[in-house]
């Protein structure tokens, strides 16, 4: 198993960006809101977590990295 040691902004930044595309693709899937505002709504989340998931990826990549270079000098 691997340890990835993030700071607790760095991981509520993850979890917001994971929350903001399952509420986006929620939003798309309920007919809880009108029909004219669904799509605007749940595409404007969708799209604000699948553009910050790409900072999100890099920063567990590393996150990764750094403790495999700690793993490899100990």
């Amino acid at each position: 198993m691997k340890k990835i040691e993030l700071s607790l902004p760095e991981f509520l930044f993850i979890i917001l960006t994971r929350a903001a595309l399952g509420a986006g693709l929620g939003i798309l899937a309920s007919p809880k809101l009108s029909r004219r505002r669904r799509p605007k709504v749940g595409v404007a989340l969708l799209t604000l977590g699948a553009l910050t998931t790409v900072p999100a990826a890099f920063l567990v990549r590393r996150s990764l990295a750094s403790s495999s270079r700690i793993a490899s000098v100990a």
